[in-house]
């Protein structure tokens, strides 16, 4: 017997929770000056209930070749990786992007 999941009701084959919270997520991305003039992409609005920010940042960090971190569930990437960010977001399946 299949797997229900809990949100939605149906088989976790069909599961389209995470799909739609990729969705309804208003991601915003910024780039800030820290120490020494670094620059650094911040990206945030992301619910970490409903997405798991550890694999995004990963998948962002991987895509960006950047190093990076989550702390209080905003994405930190050391670099100016908007445009990447942007493009590897819309690969990942969101939607609602901002700058």
């Amino acid at each position: 017997m299949a797997e229900i999941c809990s949100v939605c009701g149906l088989p976790k084959e069909l599961c389209a929770c995470e799909d739609i919270a990729r969705e309804q997520q208003e991601i915003r991305i910024a780039t800030t000056k820290r120490r020494y003039c670094k620059i650094v992409t911040i990206i945030s609005g992301i619910d970490p209930t409903d997405i798991d920010l550890d694999d995004l940042a990963r998948f962002l960090k991987n895509k960006c070749a950047a190093g990076g971190t989550v702390k209080d569930g905003i994405i930190e990437l050391q670099g100016d990786h908007k445009k990447k960010a942007i493009v590897a977001l819309k690969e990942k399946g969101y939607t609602n992007i901002s700058e």
